[in-house]
């Protein structure tokens, strides 16, 4: 585990994210011989094409990816319980809570598989999605860590460079999180906000947030509860279903 550039509100203790690393595995294009030459077949591109063509009419399409799986368990949260069994559950259910409100929804694993960070923003990336959530858990902290990408926001081009993909959708993105922020403040879910370097977010084409999901502690207006909990579960769940719910509101107005 290492930290990561994060900036917290509330002055709650902020549990960190692996930061995994996602290798481009792309070779560099080659300059084009003479006119006169025939032309070799093209090596893969090295950069991620824009997600949706301008003759094809964006339609609101969420991802989900489940962190972690098979071998890669993720954190320990208690005895029993694996990171990567609990993001699974909690995305299926997400699933099925955002198709209940007619929103389609596409999970990057449903079931306990290991999907290389490469694997997950490739399938990711073919979607089209107009928000990716990434689910995380933690056995540290209080309520929920939302993080974006901490890369500097550029101009969305027509390739953009595998690995800083996200940076053409930060400003969306921080919109999302904001979304997501004030479901959660308005379910009275203690809420830490951070920005990071995390794959596969930041090769992600598509407004992206990362929703760690940490056990509740005893405050003013919260009674402590772990994250095994199915009333702290549902009360995650409801509020983003309607930060996403709202979130497509926004996305319609958008140009």
């Amino acid at each position: 585990m290492r930290w990561t550039n994060a900036v917290l509100r509330g002055g709650l203790t902020l549990a960190t994210l692996p930061l995994l690393s996602l290798a481009p595995g792309h070779t560099q294009q080659q300059p084009q011989p003479p006119a006169s030459t025939p032309l070799p077949p093209a090596p893969p591109s090295p950069s991620v094409p824009s997600p949706t063509p301008p003759s094809v009419a964006p339609r609101f399409l969420v991802v989900l990816d489940a962190a972690h799986g098979g071998d890669d368990t993720g954190a320990r949260i208690t005895d029993r319980l694996l990171e990567k069994d609990i993001t699974l559950s909690l995305t299926i259910r997400l699933r099925s809570m955002l198709s209940a409100h007619g929103i389609r929804v596409i999970t990057t694993r449903d079931s306990d598989a290991n999907l290389s960070a490469t694997n997950r923003a490739e399938a990711a990336n073919r979607m089209s999605a107009a928000a990716c959530v990434l689910i995380h858990s933690t056995a540290t902290g209080s309520g929920v860590h939302l993080y974006t990408s901490s890369l500097a926001p550029t101009p969305v081009t027509r390739f953009m460079p595998w690995q800083t993909a996200q940076s053409g959708y930060v400003t969306q993105s921080l919109k999302l999180s904001s979304e997501i922020d004030s479901a959660l403040a308005h379910a009275e879910i203690p809420v830490t906000l951070g920005r990071t370097s995390l794959q596969p977010m930041d090769s992600l084409v598509c407004p992206a947030v990362a929703v760690e999901v940490a056990p509740l502690a005893a405050g003013s207006t919260t009674k402590a509860a772990p994250l095994t909990d199915a009333t702290y579960q549902r009360s995650i769940l409801d509020a983003l279903t309607a930060a996403i719910d709202e979130w497509r509101n926004d996305w319609r107005q958008q140009p």
